[in-house]
Parts: structure tokens; sequence; C-alpha cells
């Protein structure tokens, strides 16, 4: 909770954050990750040594170029409802959330520096499929539903949770409005699909103007994940709140969701493109902060987007 109060990426500091993280473990690493659920790793010697290494690369490109880092916990499936098709009992899925939580806490004591904040974010996950929800949540079911995750990480060293790869707009409201409750700073990543829309069908402009709207504006930011640049980009081109979004974590594929969910092996795209559309996003959002990777990503993409970035 060391920036709790004050996050370095509201303040014009721009901060890196990993990739791909499941795609990588699964199609790299070759990993079963039942659910597509990381933090059981952190149970298992080997587990924990791939974490270690998968983080590595990626703090190598930030010492690089003398940024700080926002460490992503591997909490985005450690909730109730995915929990429990993992067989989790709630008190042994509350000490999975603190388990990632500490395991980040010792990153950030081996690598910050005056200058170069670890901001520790914890993830939190749809309740449902990402791609494609069974069940919408209302807002008040979210809320109650997310509580319990988010009660836990209060309790942590987490600086702030970070619902990623929401799909509707009712699950961001209860997702704010839950951490809000718990005195947690919270950041909203929608996801679009091929026509910059929220899967849902609501464009992306409607839905971060109707989370502020009923709860005040008390989301520290918003961001765009799991998306490929070219999905919403012309988006951006129209009127929005676009101040609003200080975070871009974008697939290196092209490809929709539905395409990527029957995908039997990983499509990670082209760097040196990625790297040009999170250019060309900068013409439209110059105030970003955080920057980072989705589906099919890794240090690769990063350290390209970084390198352009930064020199250009």
């Amino acid at each position: 909770m060391r920036y709790r109060n004050a996050l370095p990426q509201l303040d014009g500091s721009v901060l890196l954050t990993d990739g791909g993280l499941e795609t990588t473990l699964v199609f790299i690493d070759g990993f079963d990750l039942p659910c597509f659920a990381s933090f059981p790793l952190l149970e298992r010697d080997d587990g924990r040594a791939a974490l270690t290494r998968y983080f590595e690369p990626y703090l190598d490109v930030a010492r690089r170029h003398a940024t700080g880092f926002v460490l992503e916990a591997t909490t985005w499936r450690a909730n109730p409802a995915w929990g429990a098709q993992l067989g989790y009992s709630l008190d042994d899925l509350a000490e999975a959330n603190r388990r990632s939580i500490r395991f980040l806490e010792e990153i950030r004591e081996r690598e910050e520096q005056p200058g170069r904040p670890f901001v520790i974010s914890a993830a939190i996950g749809p309740e449902g499929d990402a791609y494609d929800p069974e069940n919408h949540l209302t807002a008040d079911e979210a809320e109650a539903f997310h509580s319990w995750q988010i009660g836990v990480l209060a309790d942590t060293a987490a600086d702030l949770v970070t619902g990623l790869t929401i799909t509707y707009v009712e699950e961001a409201l209860g997702i704010v409005r839950a951490a809000a409750a718990a005195g947690m700073p919270v950041v909203i990543s929608f996801t679009v699909e091929t026509d910059g829309r929220l899967p849902s069908g609501q464009p992306l402009a409607e839905a971060i103007e109707q989370v502020d709207r009923e709860t005040d504006g008390v989301a520290a930011y918003f961001m765009v994940n799991c998306a490929h640049p070219s999905h919403f980009l012309p988006t951006l081109d129209g009127p929005g709140p676009w101040h609003r979004i200080l975070g871009i974590r974008a697939n290196a594929s092209t490809k929709s969701h539905a395409e990527l969910d029957e995908s039997e092996v990983l499509d990670d795209g082209d760097p040196a493109e990625l790297a040009r559309g999170y250019l060309t996003i900068r013409e439209r959002l110059p105030h970003l902060t955080v920057l980072g990777g989705c589906c099919g990503t890794d240090h690769r993409h990063i350290a390209t987007v970084a390198d352009r970035w930064f020199g250009a």
C-alpha cells in the first residue's frame, strides 16, 4: 500500500508493465493452466521459478529505460467463481490472493529505486468468461460478488486493484463500488471487439462516461486491454472522455476474441507493428502513463514499444 494514496502514474510518470502472462505460460513455457488461472503456480517450486523468470526480462527493459513498473498480480482468476471450479475453499483462495501479492513485494524490494516506483496492482477478473460471459450481473450483483476478493486484497500491500478485460458496464460499476467501499484505488480496463465497442455492444466512450457518472468519478483512471490497436484507434478519433484513459495493454494479434478463443497456436503478431500502433495511440492520447501488453505479447513486444516510445 506504499502508493495507495498517491499513484505515480497519475502525476505523469510513465510506467511499464508486463505482457500476456497466461499466453506466455501456456504457449511458450508449456504449462497447463486450468481455467486459465496462473495463481496456483505460486504453490509450486517450478511454478514460482517460472513466474520469476517471466518477470525478469520485463524488469530489464524497465532498468534500461530507468522507468518504474506496475507489477500485476496473478489474481485475475482468484475470485470465488473461478476458485470454486479449481477446487479452492474460500480460506485457501484468500491465502492464494495474499500469496500473489507477497510474491510481488519481493520483486519490489529488489528492484525499486528512487525515481523508479514499483506499483503493485491486484488484477480483478470477470466473474464469467472474459470473451463471452454467459450471465450479465447487475451492478449490485457485481459489487456483492467482487467485494470478497477486493476485501481480501485491501489487507495486503497492493496499491490498487485493476479490473482487467471487463466486457460490460454493470460489472465495471460493481468493481468500482466494491473497491471504493474497501478504500482501494481502482482502475477499470475495458476490452473491445474489432469494431471498437465493448462485447456488450456499448461504445467505449459511453461505458467510461456511465461508470464515472454512476460512481462520482471515483475510478483512478481507465485502460483498454486485450484488443489490437487497430480495433480501437478509429474510436479514439471521435469524441469521448479520452483523458480518462491512462493505460494500454494491447494484444499482439489482430484476431477477434472469437478467433483467439478457438486458436490452438500462439499469434504473437509483429512487435514492430505493435509499437507503431502505440505511437499512433499516443497521438490521440498524449497523457498515457501505463504501457504493457496482453494476449500474445511477451518481453520482446514491450521492449520494442518502450524503445520506440522513449526514443521517439
